[in-house]
């Protein structure tokens, strides 16, 4: 990002250099003070009281101060310098905005978790919620299997014979509940599995962050087939 930023400054300071060379090459005095006016790329019209970079690729009016023509500043970059010079510009105030999300990001989470007592209880926190959800579907499960066995004792009498619609609907709903909560609690599992995957690198960056490391300053970590980090209110 200091190497996007440098290039940054170098291409402003050409741009600015290659300004001063064509006011002088125009016979004008860039530093002197008239006014600028020119339409941009986005059909604005801007004015100034110095040579205008966002028309760098078109010519510039200058104008005495009392609005008397002056002379004409000719473009100093053609059209794709131009859009080289956005683009590079653009490009910076990702970063620049990239930059202060993490650096925000950081210390909203040194302000969360001041310490790692307090990590590893939100940590506990989050995985208790899901294994409470397993064991209702074991139990569910449990309920569901006992409830069969009665069922499956009434089928044996229609074995070889045609088994009553509200017998076979019974045995079919038991039968499909089992295995939604079995679903459940595979997905449950994995859920459980993310969320420490999630939390391991949040504590590692903390650790980081607790030892001294300034916000913003490490990498962020990479999306991953584990999933988004767990959603915590601000």
């Amino acid at each position: 990002m200091k190497q996007s930023a440098q290039l940054h400054g170098v291409g402003h300071a050409v741009a600015r250099l290659a300004v001063a060379a064509l006011a002088a090459a125009a016979g004008l005095d860039a530093a002197a003070q008239g006014i600028y006016t020119c339409t941009d790329s986005r059909g604005r019209k801007l004015t100034s009281d110095r040579p205008i970079l966002e028309c760098l690729d078109r010519e510039q009016k200058v104008l005495n101060k009392d609005g008397s023509p002056r002379g004409v500043l000719p473009p100093s970059l053609t059209a794709e310098e131009r859009a080289e010079l956005e683009a590079r510009e653009r490009r910076r105030e990702q970063e620049r905005m990239a930059l202060q999300d993490a650096i925000r990001r950081d210390k909203l989470l040194l302000s969360r978790y001041p310490n790692e007592k307090a990590h590893r209880k939100a940590r506990e926190e989050a995985l208790e919620d899901v294994r409470k959800s397993i064991q209702n579907s074991e139990q569910r499960i449990a309920e569901l299997e006992r409830e069969r066995k009665p069922l499956l004792d009434e089928a044996e009498f229609y074995k070889g014979k045609q088994m009553p619609a509200k017998l076979k609907q019974s045995l079919e709903f038991v039968e499909v509940a089992v295995e939604a909560h079995r679903t459940l609690i595979r997905n449950q599992q994995a859920e459980l599995s993310r969320i420490n995957f999630l939390y391991d690198q949040e504590l590692d960056r903390l650790r980081k962050l607790w030892a001294g490391a300034k916000p913003g300053s490490l990498p962020q970590p990479q999306a991953t087939a584990q999933g988004e980090a767990p959603t915590k209110a601000p």
